[in-house]
Order: structure tokens, then sequence, then C-alpha cells
């Protein structure tokens, strides 16, 4: 296996990813269990390249030309190609190049204005092949500073690789790119982000509001590597806050904090989308995001419980009652019915909002109540297609 995308043009990123690394993400996802690298030396880039190759469970080389594959590739062997700067979405790389050997063209009038390699006059190169490994041999017969991928291309062509054309650009929600400059990069960074969040979960006001929080800052918090680590750790922090000051007596004002605690919440979703392609061990990922909508439906509960007027007749138990249900409703209304709209029902920023202008009008008590009825009867109510019975 061959991988083309180094420094320069491999250390640019997009979004805080580098083109290295969503090629080394690629080629893993096609099975490959060698890669070897074309650069001159050993960079800082390349080296935590290798590490994150190798706790992949792969083995990295790195070579100083296209020579440096004889020897390594037998006849049985496949080799995958990618030219420097390919930026492409690992899906569509990966539904390509899966099928078998193959030379990846596109259209000759967009592919070389993109700066793609001209093929004949009608086709470019794809900046990807798959071809077998005895191919490799013919490496021998050519300058030893020709372009490593170029002369693969040639190869495979004039050995009779079957050509296997691109999506037509702009379709679907995927990307292919050849990036040359930081200008580039960064030029790509809206369009990527807001192809990898277009299907977030279904739409409501919070997560609409995230995606566009993202869209603005998310750029920044990705190339500073901190991403969704730091968001989390901000929603959490503010659900503590929310707590304190829930505990000192003003339940309204913590329902506030519970909001943007929420959106953050939020933001975090969408930031993971955005980093799902990065190569972390499965049993390191960021995957706390369910017990962060426990702790605030908890906290919700409590917030709720204390702004309820305690009196001889209303016990802990008699004003917990009340949000217990509604969160409980809240959370099997929209298993029952599956409708787009019950998504508004799962925007615990909404209801925090609701509930908290609820009580400054002092109609904290009746707005619970008539929420829970009203989820109740939607449950009960609402057509929910056929009946799912088991024939006797």
């Amino acid at each position: 296996m061959l991988e083309t995308g180094t420094a320069p043009r491999g250390a640019l990123r997009v979004g805080g990813v580098s083109v290295a690394q969503e090629q080394l993400v690629l080629v893993l996802a096609l099975g490959c269990e060698r890669i070897f690298c074309l650069a001159s030396r050993m960079s800082p880039d390349i080296a935590a390249l290798q590490h994150e190759a190798e706790r992949a469970g792969v083995r990295f080389q790195l070579i100083p030309g296209p020579r440096g594959l004889l020897g390594h590739v037998t006849a049985t062997d496949e080799v995958i190609a990618l030219t420097d700067g390919l930026f492409a979405s690992v899906s569509d790389a990966v539904a390509l190049l899966e099928p078998g050997p193959a030379v990846l063209v596109q259209p000759a009038e967009s592919g070389v204005e993109a700066g793609f390699e001209r093929i004949d006059p009608s086709l470019a190169s794809g900046g990807a092949l798959r071809v077998p490994g005895r191919l490799v041999e013919r490496l021998a017969d050519l300058p030893h500073d020709c372009d490593a991928f170029s002369a693969l291309l040639r190869i495979a062509l004039q050995a009779g690789v079957a050509q296997r054309p691109l999506p037509p650009a702009g379709q679907g929600d995927g990307f292919w790119t050849l990036l040359a400059s930081e200008e580039q990069a960064h030029a790509l960074e809206p369009l990527w982000i807001r192809r990898r969040i277009r299907h977030v979960r279904p739409f409501n006001p919070t997560r609409g509001l995230a995606r566009l929080l993202v869209r603005s800052f998310g750029p920044a918090l990705l190339h500073a590597g901190s991403g969704s680590r730091l968001v989390f750790g901000a929603a959490t922090v503010l659900l503590v806050l929310a707590f304190g000051i829930g505990w000192l007596g003003w339940p309204g004002a913590a329902l506030g904090v519970v909001a943007l605690a929420w959106l953050l919440g939020e933001a975090t979703v969408v930031l993971q989308r955005i980093e799902a392609d990065r190569i972390v061990p499965p049993g390191r990922r960021f995957s706390l995001h369910g017990l962060f909508e426990w702790a605030v439906d908890v906290l919700l509960v409590a917030l709720i419980a204390w702004a309820i007027p305690a009196g001889p007749w209303l016990g802990l138990i008699e004003r917990l009652f009340p949000p217990v249900m509604l969160l409980a409703l809240l959370r099997i209304v929209p298993r029952v019915l599956r409708q787009g709209w019950t998504a508004w029902l799962q925007d615990r920023a909404l209801l925090a909002i609701l509930i908290g202008l609820g009580l400054l009008a002092g109609l904290g008590a009746p707005l619970i109540y008539g929420l829970a009825a009203l989820l109740a009867a939607c449950g009960i109510l609402w057509p929910q297609g056929p009946a799912r019975l088991t024939p006797s």
C-alpha cells in the first residue's frame, strides 16, 4: 500500500483534521496492512501519523521514493495509492476502491481545473487508484526521482486496469478535492463542516442553534485540538453551577443555566460528528453524552421540586411526583409516537426556559401539571398506525 499524502500538503488541515490523517483513516477503512509514506525525512507530523497507524495495528514505513516499494510488495499484494493533497470523503473513497483494482477518473475539464493530473483529452485522474502488486516491479525501469503517483497511474493505464469514474461533483454529502495551500484548506472548511453536520439527529430549536454555533466557532476549537472535550467540560461545569444556584433558592435562574448547559451538550454532539473519522481507539471515544442527558433530567426534577412551594400538605414525595412524571413522559412519548415533531420534546433547553418563564409568572405548578397531562393525552390519543398484535 502506498500513501503519498505527506508534508507539506499532508500537513494541511481542514477543521483540525490533516490531509494525512484523513488519508490514514481511509486506508485503514480499506483494511490495508502496511503503509508506505513517501517523504525525504521524518517530521513530527509523520511521526504522529506513524504512532496512529501502529496503534491501529498496521505497519508504517517511511520511504524516500517510489523505488522503495521494490522488494516490499509481492505479486499477490494489492497497492492503494493516494496522490499528495487528496482530501476525500472516507465513505466515498471506500465505496470506489473496495470493489477491486481500478484507476479513479473524472472529466478532464473539471479535474484539471481542480489540480488533478490529465490522463487524456477527456479524462483526468481522480487522485486514487488500486492496482495489483505485480505492477510495482515496473517502477524499476523509471528514474528514481519520478513522481510516485503519476508513475503508478501510467503503469496502471498501460496495463489495462479498469477505470472507475468519480460521482458527479456536488452529488450527495461527500467531497473530493485536491488541496495545495492553506488558503484552499480554510476555504473548504465551511462546506466540510456543513456536510458533516447536515444529518445530526432530528431538528429542534436548540440543535439548530448548536449547529449555528459550531459553524461559527467549531473550526477554531477543532484546530486547537480541544473540540468536543472542551465544550462538554463547560457543559458539565454549568450543570454543577445550576445545582448550586438551585440549592441556594433560585430555581428560576438555575433553569436558565441548565438551558445553556444543554445547548453546549448539543454542540458537543455536533462536534463529535465532525470528529467521527479521527483515529481514536474505541475505548477512548467520547461517549458520555447519554449520561449527561440523564444528569440534566435528574437536575430538572430537583429544580422543579424546589420551585414548588412547600406546605403541610406537600412533602418531598408530593413535590417530586409531578416533575418525575413530566420527565418520564418526555422520554416515553417520543418512543411511542415516533413523529418528526417529537424531537422538540427532547429539547431540555426549551423545557427549562418554558418552566422558568412559568415560575416568573407565578404559574410554575399549573404549567407542570398541564404539560404532563398534555403529553399523556398525546401518547394515548395520537394516531400511531395499525395495532401491532401477534396473531394467535
